[in-house]
């Protein structure tokens, strides 16, 4: 642009050190400010770790299990695993905008809502709901943690738990906290360690599995599609909510080939998640997967249970670090002045109470469905106008004008907000709300005898909506000419 710009708020771009500053033993300097091309590096293939140790967890092995509980036979557990799974290569077409604009996610959304209307979307979509998963991730990760003491002798009472859960969120935060090269750094030898452990975890699944399981009522007909559905939106929860996945693409230089970014982001997640969430359906064939922590250590060398556990920690403080980061960015990103490295202990701090919460209070298997499956109401429209933004600007996004928070703003559009993108969103949301069949059953999951079309419905109405709507007067979008 040929305007000059405001300098961005020191909390927002906590310095302008040299890319040496960004190494693993540095705070991470940057937070939503535009990353100049000069501290750009890397290459996309770095991506496929830091999704892959995200995605080998112990939560994946919950959601495997939970489908072969829901009465789908093996086949059809297995065949929803691949096509839930199917939604990462969503993750990895927002990632593209991370090297185009030099932003993450939380910023890039300004050209969708506005920069006031983003700042609600990142209150939302950004915080809330990431310290929820983070919450979640942390209660798994816990329970494990509650086993590993047992084993060394010392009763899990509740305030063991409490520790347990305070050292699991503490070792995850240093990472976010650290950021960005932190992550690159860890995520390989994280990924190899995990990969090695499941491994071994595979062969007594695999020696223990009935290959030819049916459940005792198979499910026919509307019953039958109603819980495929279900099932299918159960996984995609996952790759769905990483609506942030440009945060760990934006150093890449602008040049980085789009492709090569969704190819690695997408195959990073989509082969482990693949892989975990399988070995808890062919582990659900024989052992009781409603505790699957338990259920594998029945079949585990004695030896070896207490690397199994340390592993499903691992795993979760990998896929944890990422969300607590995104939060962090989310949090600057509605407006507040703080610094990145204070904000994702903030983040910490809830996500540590509603752990508590998930744990002590309530059950924590129902709390993992219902959240999972509720959030997609929101996260499908929300990541379905988003890559439709993508391909209608074709990844072209002007990185400092999209830091840019004055009036004089082109993300500015009407009092703030791209009412385009706020229509397409409560377009997409209701639509999807009303087709919902969990924690209650919308209408038209009524009239369809209980097929939860929520999924499909937000994705397409809310697309649909946000392409149509940018061609009105409601939206005007500022695509600037290619480099």
């Amino acid at each position: 642009m040929a305007s000059t710009l405001p300098e961005p708020h020191p909390a927002a771009r906590e310095s302008l050190a040299p890319e040496s500053s960004e190494r693993a033993a540095h705070v991470e300097s940057h937070g939503i400010d535009h990353i100049p091309e000069g501290e750009r590096h890397g290459h996309p293939r770095q991506l496929f770790s830091v999704w892959a140790a995200a995605n080998v967890n112990y939560l994946s092995l919950v959601l495997g299990g939970a489908l072969v509980l829901m009465g789908l036979t093996l086949g059809q557990a297995i065949g929803v695993i691949v096509v839930g799974n199917l939604f990462w290569l969503l993750t990895g077409v927002l990632a593209v905008s991370g090297p185009a604009s030099g932003t993450p996610s939380e910023v890039v959304t300004r050209a969708l809502y506005g920069v006031r209307g983003n700042r609600v979307n990142n209150a939302v979509v950004g915080w809330m709901i990431s310290v929820c998963y983070f919450a979640l991730n942390l209660a798994a990760a816990a329970t494990a943690g509650f086993a590993l003491v047992e084993r060394v002798g010392i009763t899990a009472t509740t305030g063991v738990q409490i520790t347990v859960v305070v050292v699991i969120a503490v070792l995850t935060l240093v990472i976010s906290v650290y950021g960005h090269a932190m992550i690159m750094k860890l995520y390989l030898p994280i990924t190899l360690a995990l990969t090695a452990v499941f491994a071994v975890v595979a062969v007594p699944v695999f020696q223990h599995t009935d290959f030819s399981y049916v459940p005792a009522e198979r499910l026919t007909g509307t019953e039958l599609w109603a819980v495929l559905i279900a099932g299918v939106t159960l996984i995609a929860a996952g790759p769905l909510s990483y609506t942030t996945s440009a945060d760990f693409s934006r150093y890449l230089p602008r040049e980085t080939p789009a492709r090569a970014v969704v190819g690695w982001t997408a195959l990073g997640a989509f082969l482990p998640s693949v892989a975990v969430c399988s070995l808890g359906a062919l582990a659900a064939t024989t052992l009781d997967m409603s505790d699957p922590q338990t259920a594998l250590q029945s079949i585990l060398p004695g030896w070896f249970a207490p690397v199994f556990l340390l592993a499903l920690v691992l795993g979760t403080i990998a896929i944890n670090a990422l969300t607590a980061y995104s939060a962090g960015l989310a949090l600057q990103a509605v407006g507040i002045k703080i610094r990145r490295s204070f904000s994702v202990l903030v983040d910490g701090a809830a996500a540590v109470g509603l752990t508590l919460y998930a744990l002590l209070v309530s059950n924590f298997l129902d709390t993992v469905s219902n959240v999972l499956q509720l959030t997609v109401v929101l996260l499908g429209p929300s990541m379905a106008i988003y890559a439709t933004d993508i391909l209608m600007r074709r990844n072209r996004y002007d990185g400092l004008a999209l830091t840019d928070e004055s009036r004089d703003s082109p993300f500015w559009y009407v009092a703030g907000v791209n009412w385009a993108g706020a229509a397409a969103l409560a377009g997409g949301v209701t639509a999807s709300a009303l087709s919902v069949n969990t924690v209650y059953t919308g209408p038209l999951a009524t009239a369809l005898g209980g097929i939860d079309l929520a999924l499909p419905v937000g994705i397409l109405v809310s697309a649909a909506l946000y392409a149509l709507l940018m061609r009105t007067p409601l939206g005007a979008p500022h695509i600037p000419s290619a480099a």
